[in-house]
């Protein structure tokens, strides 16, 4: 919802005509700081001009919106349109049977490409996700021995790493902080603060929470759920085998004794890591995939 809502912005500040649609009057997201133009669904009327952005998780109701009004699926998961498929091949029509449908957007290469694989007759492009450097960045003061991770992520996966853990002491002296209910601002400042992220991801679309974590100088340790494959590289961020609970707690500690035997080890990696966040995941190139996309749709 978050990126949704940043979407908009930016093409409002292009400007080009956006607008979040809630269901509820008055409704607005307040877990994140935003401005952002919400407008009441029961106030819209569309016409032939405009484009209807939909997320992937409406699923098969998709193909029950208004009738000749274009639409482009806003796809975040398209592990999510995996799972549906298998309750049924009604759940592909919003990809398949169609008439509206001019595009959809994907977050990641491996999404992207699981989307052609899975639909070859419809239109897949993928948007670069940026990381707003603003907010997801190093620390000026020196971290804490801080160890962060969400635990809705795998929560069976994440206790049974943080009991091996705790058992063998490898987390004597250090702060283990689950970022959950937390607003946006909240959660960047406690990576910032983080030497070690661990990431339980499962079957995501991109994965932002290790992605941030990384642009915060953090060591990533755990799964990179398939979308984040392609930001998983050593030595900032280490994979492990999907499940393979005895390599995510012999990982983890390796990392935690390279930290206590060189204080300088977790700096050496911050920059590196900021750095490849940032060239590789710009604010900037959001933006242009963003006014390209839409843009074109807009004018044909």
């Amino acid at each position: 919802m978050r990126k949704l809502y940043q979407c908009v912005d930016t093409l409002n500040a292009a400007g080009l005509n956006a607008a979040i649609l809630h269901a509820e009057p008055g409704f607005r997201c307040g877990w994140f700081e935003n401005r952002t133009r919400v407008v009441d669904a029961d106030m819209v009327t569309l016409g032939p001009r405009d484009l209807f952005v939909v997320p992937e998780i409406y699923g098969q109701s998709i193909c029950d919106l208004p009738r000749n009004i274009r639409q482009v699926i806003f796809n975040q998961n398209a592990y999510v349109t995996l799972r549906s498929l298998e309750d049924g091949s009604v759940n592909a029509t919003p990809y398949t049977n169609n008439p509206d449908l001019a595009l959809v957007l994907a977050v990641s290469e491996d999404n992207a490409e699981i989307l052609r694989r899975t639909f070859p007759e419809t239109p897949v492009r993928r948007l670069r996700v940026g990381i707003d450097p603003a907010l997801y960045h190093p620390p000026q003061a020196s971290k804490q021995r801080r160890l962060a991770y969400m635990p809705r992520k795998r929560p069976d996966d994440a206790a049974a790493v943080l009991a091996q853990l705790k058992l063998r002491g490898a987390l004597d002296g250090w702060d283990v902080t689950a970022i959950d209910n937390r607003s946006e601002a909240e959660t960047a400042e406690l990576l910032r603060s983080a030497k070690l992220f661990l990431s339980f991801s499962s079957r995501e679309g991109l994965g932002l929470p290790p992605l941030e974590a990384l642009a915060c100088g953090c060591i990533v340790v755990g799964y990179h759920g398939s979308g984040g494959r392609e930001y998983f590289h050593p030595p900032f961020a280490i994979a492990v085998n999907d499940s393979d609970i005895s390599a995510f707690v012999r990982t983890v500690e390796a990392i935690i004794c390279n930290i206590d035997s060189d204080p300088q080890y977790t700096d050496s990696f911050m920059a590196k890591a900021f750095r490849f966040v940032s060239e590789r995941y710009p604010m900037e190139a959001e933006e242009q995939d963003l006014l390209d996309i839409f843009g074109t749709l807009l004018q044909s």
